[in-house]
């Protein structure tokens, strides 16, 4: 499977996209097992991870074959943020990654949940789920940027360094009917809000156009995916057919 039906309804776009996100960040958090820096750590990023998981086997379901679609598609076939595909690097970024994405992912969903769509039931229950995942996030950049100098420098280096990938999450997903400029606008006064309770600022760098990043959507990836990819595909591709 390389690429996606062309004759694919809206919500089977919007499925992939969602499904991709929550798929890739799944696996992203769980190659911190055995790697967390404390043993409480490797227990929540492993349930975060799980949660995703199960967001995505649903979302992916609602396009076709779970199975397929994640583990014998191509590249340029995922439809996920590029934000989402980004090396865990320290544990800062693992964070600010987290923390971009989760308080994306939660106004995303409440949004969905309140409607009456394909996804207001996923919606309802996941939201629940990421607003965890945010809290968990938050709280660690703020203990990370009003900590140690070692510790806010590094967090600051996370947030700048992701900061471009950021504007690709309110670029309009077909079959997502919701403002995407609205919500755009939430999260970015409510991370401000976290970093400046975390004594940091946001970053300078553009969010879109210029040196800004995102393509994903449109099947285009960093480097680092193709090697994720081929790990979280080889056994499967290894054993085709293969059965418990």
């Amino acid at each position: 499977m390389t690429a996606p039906d062309p004759t694919t309804t809206a919500p089977t776009t919007a499925a992939l996209a969602l499904g991709d996100d929550a798929l890739v960040l799944s696996h992203r958090l769980g190659e911190w097992a055995g790697h967390a820096p404390v043993l409480e750590e490797e227990v929540a990023l492993a349930n975060i991870a799980l949660d995703l998981l199960g967001q995505a086997r649903v979302l992916l379901s609602m396009a076709g074959d779970e199975d397929e679609l994640a583990y014998l598609r191509e590249e340029r076939a995922f439809r996920n943020l590029q934000l989402v595909e980004r090396p865990n690097g320290d544990f800062a970024h693992t964070i600010v990654r987290q923390l971009y994405f989760s308080t994306y992912q939660h106004l995303l969903y409440a949004e969905l949940a309140a409607g009456h769509g394909p996804f207001t039931p996923l919606a309802a229950k996941a939201v629940k789920e990421v607003a965890y995942h945010r809290d968990h996030a938050e709280q660690w950049t703020l203990r990370l940027g009003d900590g140690t100098d070692v510790s806010h420098a590094r967090v600051r280096q996370a947030c700048e360094a992701l900061w471009r990938y950021t504007g690709e999450m309110f670029q309009p997903v077909d079959g997502v009917d919701i403002d995407w400029k609205t919500l755009d606008a939430v999260w970015l006064e409510s991370v401000e809000d976290i970093l400046r309770r975390a004594t940091l600022t946001l970053p300078e760098g553009p969010r879109y156009g210029g040196w800004a990043a995102g393509a994903g959507r449109q099947g285009l990836h960093t480097e680092p995916f193709g090697r994720m990819l081929a790990e979280m595909q080889h056994l499967h591709r290894s054993h085709p057919g293969a059965s418990w």
